[in-house]
């Protein structure tokens, strides 16, 4: 069982085809579905038959309970909260090209509760594992449930993994606020920018291994151009992405990371963990918006 701990939100994908124009009209398909790191790497690991629970928050409204009920149609269990007076979460994710940029409004995800994230943890079956995505880390109002799930997980020793979940904001709450956050974990998950504001300067083998100073594993995540695991032992592994046609590449992160942690927490060796996780990005890439 992997207990996935984050945001649940509705994604507005904006798709469209060059530059925006700026005070006029710009043609794109637009699609609303359900979006969060959280969400999508729990509806991922759904979708290759890993169980997985889910732990967030949505408001009291009508798009909470449609994202929630999507998700536990897709086989994700829930351990969603509903906060009432409060709106679930909306993030605008504008695509084209390769390149995304989201505007986000957090909502209920802000309301998390510590104590219901842990109880959901202290009560985990044996051999559970914890996949804790950065954002509740990285905002102020929902930073005592991330701490909450880290603190729960060391008190059952179950081991944990975070993914850095973005760069801007992880550079405003600070690299060594964060590190100091995470210190200890099993496995931390960046890409190549939030790389650069964790462990700025050189390559991603390099940064790899200086994150490794702060958790057992790091991963560290460069596109179309594969990904390095380096391990505090000092090895390093480097796996390669497959060549498909982009479509979007909205997700592709947490397809990545719950193919490698699907793999990993079942015996994989890193190698194959990454392997794993560049065949389900690749997935991810091929088609429009964040799931399956």
């Amino acid at each position: 069982m992997i207990i996935v701990v984050g945001d649940l939100v509705t994604d507005v994908l904006v798709e469209h085809d060059g530059p925006l124009e700026t005070g006029s009209d710009t043609g794109a398909s637009i699609r609303v579905g359900g979006g969060g790191q959280a969400a999508n790497t729990a509806a991922w690991l759904a979708h290759i038959g890993h169980p997985v629970t889910l732990v967030s928050s949505v408001g009291d409204d009508a798009a909470g309970r449609d994202r929630v009920a999507e998700l536990e149609w897709a086989g994700v269990r829930s351990a969603v909260q509903t906060c009432p007076g409060t709106a679930t979460g909306s993030v605008v994710v504008l695509t084209s090209a390769g390149e995304r940029t989201m505007i986000t409004d957090r909502g209920a995800s802000l309301l998390l509760d510590p104590g219901h994230v842990t109880a959901v943890i202290e009560n985990a079956p044996e051999g559970a594992h914890v996949h804790l995505s950065g954002y509740p880390l990285l905002h102020a109002g929902s930073r005592a449930a991330g701490l909450a799930a880290l603190a729960a997980a060391d008190r059952r020793g179950l081991p944990v993994s975070v993914d850095a979940a973005s760069a801007a904001p992880l550079r405003s709450a600070g690299a060594s606020a964060f590190l100091h956050w995470v210190r200890g974990t099993a496995l931390l998950l960046c890409n190549a920018d939030e790389a650069d504001v964790l462990a700025p300067g050189g390559t991603a083998a390099v940064q790899a291994r200086a994150l490794t100073a702060h958790v057992a594993n790091a991963v560290v995540k460069r596109g179309a151009a594969g990904a390095v695991w380096g391990a505090r032992d000092g090895s390093l592994v480097e796996g390669r992405a497959p060549a498909v046609r982009m479509k979007d590449p909205t997700g592709a992160g947490d397809a990545f990371a719950a193919g490698l942690l699907a793999a990993w927490c079942s015996g994989a060796s890193p190698q194959a963990a990454l392997d794993a996780g560049a065949a389900l990005g690749a997935r991810a890439v091929s088609v429009l918006g964040a799931r399956p």
